[in-house]
C-alpha cells in the first residue's frame, strides 16, 4: 500500500479548496430508451455531465460525523413508514486504475461510517456474459430502501475487460453497452436508488512508482483487468476507453492519499444527502390515460372441446417435442416461460405438463404472491432478478413482474405514475433478457366468466383443491372488468418482437395446454435456427382447431380486432 503524503493543515485546506468535485445526478428516464445513436455524440455527453456544487471543507473528523448523521437517517427513513416501499437507497460505483487508492478509499470509508450498514461487494473483472444481463451478478447486492451498497468491480469493470481483450467487442457495441448500462441505472433511480459512480485515476509515473513499491504477495491482486501495468500502450488504452464512460463519473485523483479519501467521502455525503432528500415518485402520472381496446378473443373465449382421447396423444407427442428442443437450446442459453391470466384459468395444470417429462434440475418454478416486508424495500423487479435462470437452465413463473400492472394497478397497491412507469421498466428488463440470448416466452391463459365461477364451485366441493381457493379469489370476481382493461393495456404495450404474448383464450382446459406446449415448441425452434442448430423433426400432423372458432390468433391481430 502507498505511504500517505503528509500536509500541513493550510495546505490540506488550499488543496481541497483546488479540487473539482461534480455532484451526483440522479439519472431518469429518457423517452425512447431503444433509439441508440452510432455513437456517443457531443449533445448526448455534454447533457450528462453532473453539475459542479461549490462544497465546503469538512475536516475529517467532522466529515466522520457528517457521513453517519446522514446514514443513520437514511437508515431511519426507511423504518418511519408504515408500509415497506422502494427508495431512498444508496449505491457507489467504484473503479479506476490500479493502484489508485480505491481500495483504500472504500476502507476509510468503512470506518468513517457504521460497517454495519455498509454493504461492500469485491469481485475482479471479467468478460461480459454473452447469455446473461450484465447486471445479473450483482442484483443481489442493489441496496434495500435505508440501505448503502459500494460495487468495488462492477458491470462497468466488465466492460473495460471486454473492450481490453475481446476483439470481436467493437466500439459501436461498446458504446451500445454503455447506454443499456445507462438505462438500467435511470430505472434505478426511478425506483429510489441514488446511483453515484467514481472512478479513481493516477498517472503513468504515479504508477509505475507504487509499482516498484508494491509488495511481492500483493501482486497477485494487481489484475483487475488483466492488464500489464507496465506496458504504458495497455494504460492508454484502458484510458481512451473509459473515457467512453466516465463523463458522467467523478474522477478523483489518487496521488495524493488523504486528499482522495476526503473527496471520496465528500462525494458518499452527497449522495447521501440527495437520496434523502430525493422524493417518490420521480414520475407523474399520465393525465390522459389511453385505455387499449380489450382483445375480442378475450370477450369471447372458444368454447369447443378436445376429446379425450386426441388430447392424450397428442399431449405425449409435444411433450417429447418440447422437451427435446429445450434440452438443445439450454446447450446455448437459458429460458424464461411467464404465465398471466385469469385466476383459475389453468396456469398451474399447463405448467405440470411442461415439466413432467424434464428432470427437476432442469428447472425452476416460481409461484409469485405478493411481496414480503423485505422485497418491497427493492425496486419493483429485484425479486425478479434475483430469480432468474443461470445459463442452460428454465425459469417458469407462475405469474410475474406482469402484477404491478395488474393487480397493483387495480386494487391501488401501486400510484398511478409507478404502474404507468413499469410498462417502460418491464420492456427494458425483458428487452436485457433476449439481447443475451435468453428466450422469453409469455402466454396469457383467459376463461369466460361463467367458466371461472363453474371452476371455482368444483375447487370448493373437492377436498383435494379446496386449497385453490380463496375469499381473495371470490373478491376479485367483482372486478373482472377492471382485469381485462388492465390486461389490455398490458398486452397492447409490453407485446415486443423479443418478448411476445401468445393469447390463449378457451373453456377447454386440453386445449389449452396443447395450445401452451405447441406454441413453445415453435418457439424453441424458431430460436435454435438464429443459433445455427438444426431444426426440430417434423411435426407430427396434429388436426388443428376450426378457424372460425380458434381461440389462438396472432396477437397483432388479435389486438387489432
Amino acid at each position: 500500500m502507498p505511504e500517505k503524503t503528509p500536509m500541513s493543515p493550510a495546505g490540506q485546506k488550499q488543496a481541497v479548496q483546488r479540487r473539482t468535485v461534480r455532484k451526483p445526478a440522479i439519472h431518469k428516464p429518457t423517452v425512447d430508451h431503444y433509439k441508440a445513436p452510432e455513437k456517443l455524440d457531443q449533445s448526448q455527453s455534454t447533457s450528462s455531465k453532473p453539475a459542479v456544487p461549490a462544497l465546503t471543507h469538512i475536516e475529517p473528523d467532522a466529515l466522520n460525523l457528517a457521513l453517519l448523521k446522514a446514514q443513520l437517517q437514511l437508515r431511519a427513513s426507511s423504518q418511519n413508514v408504515k408500509q415497506p416501499q422502494p427508495g431512498k437507497s444508496l449505491l457507489i460505483l467504484v473503479g479506476g486504475i490500479e493502484l489508485a487508492g480505491k481500495g483504500e478509499a472504500v476502507i476509510q470509508l468503512r470506518e468513517w461510517m457504521d460497517p454495519r450498514y455498509l454493504k461492500v461487494k469485491a469481485s475482479l473483472s471479467k468478460p461480459l456474459a454473452s447469455n446473461q444481463p450484465f447486471w445479473q451478478d450483482y442484483a443481489d447486492a442493489i441496496p434495500a430502501c435505508g440501505q448503502i451498497a459500494v460495487l468495488f468491480g462492477n458491470w462497468y469493470g466488465d466492460l473495460l475487460y471486454s473492450g481490453l481483450h475481446e476483439s470481436r467487442f467493437n466500439m459501436r457495441q461498446f458504446q451500445q453497452a454503455v447506454l443499456q448500462m445507462r438505462e438500467f441505472e435511470q430505472d434505478l433511480a426511478a425506483n429510489g436508488v441514488t446511483v453515484i459512480k467514481c472512478w479513481f485515476d493516477i498517472s503513468w509515473n504515479c504508477l509505475q512508482q507504487r509499482l516498484n513499491k508494491l509488495d511481492a504477495s500483493a501482486r497477485q491482486w494487481q489484475q483487475l483487468h488483466g492488464l500489464d501495468w507496465r506496458d504504458q500502450t495497455q494504460y492508454r488504452k484502458i484510458q481512451r476507453l473509459r473515457k467512453q464512460f466516465t463523463e458522467d463519473w467523478f474522477i478523483i485523483q489518487g496521488e495524493n492519499a488523504q486528499q482522495r479519501d476526503l473527496e471520496f467521502g465528500h462525494l458518499v455525503l452527497d449522495g447521501l444527502n440527495t437520496s434523502l432528500n430525493t422524493n417518490l415518485p420521480l414520475q407523474q402520472a399520465q393525465p390522459n390515460w389511453q385505455q387499449a381496446s380489450i382483445p375480442t378473443v378475450l370477450l369471447k373465449p372458444a368454447t369447443d372441446k378436445l376429446e379425450k382421447q386426441q388430447y392424450n396423444v397428442e399431449l405425449a407427442q409435444l411433450q417429447q417435442q418440447a422437451a427435446q428442443l429445450l434440452r438443445q437450446y439450454m446447450r446455448h442459453s437459458s429460458v424464461v416461460i411467464v404465465f398471466e391470466g385469469m385466476d383459475a384459468a389453468g396456469k398451474g395444470g399447463a405448467i405440470k405438463r411442461i415439466v413432467a417429462p424434464l428432470d427437476p434440475r432442469e428447472y425452476e418454478i416460481h409461484s409469485i404472491a405478493a411481496p414480503d416486508s423485505f422485497e418491497k424495500r427493492h425496486p419493483y423487479l429485484w425479486r425478479f432478478w434475483t430469480r432468474l435462470p443461470r445459463p442452460g437452465g428454465m425459469t417458469i413463473f407462475d405469474r410475474s413482474w406482469y402484477g404491478r400492472v395488474l393487480v397493483e394497478r387495480i386494487e391501488s397497491f401501486a400510484s398511478n405514475a409507478e404502474w404507468q412507469r413499469a410498462y417502460d421498466e418491464i420492456n427494458h428488463f425483458e428487452q436485457q433478457l433476449s439481447d443475451r440470448g435468453i428466450l422469453v416466452i409469455k402466454f396469457w391463459l383467459g376463461i369466460s366468466e361463467k367458466e371461472q365461477l363453474k371452476r371455482f364451485q368444483a375447487r370448493e366441493e373437492n377436498p383435494h383443491k379446496q386449497y385453490k381457493i380463496t375469499d381473495e379469489d371470490w373478491r376479485n370476481r367483482k372486478k373482472w372488468q377492471q382485469y381485462l382493461e388492465a390486461a389490455a393495456d398490458m398486452l397492447s404495450r409490453t407485446h415486443t418482437e423479443h418478448a411476445p404474448w401468445r393469447i390463449i383464450a378457451t373453456n377447454d382446459k386440453k386445449t389449452a395446454r396443447i395450445e401452451v406446449l405447441r406454441h413453445m415448441a415453435d418457439q424453441l425452434e424458431a430460436r435454435l435456427k438464429t443459433v445455427g442448430k438444426s431444426p426440430r423433426k417434423p411435426r407430427p400432423a396434429i388436426q388443428q382447431p376450426d378457424p372460425a372458432n380458434a381461440s389462438q390468433t396472432l396477437i397483432a391481430h388479435q389486438l387489432e380486432e
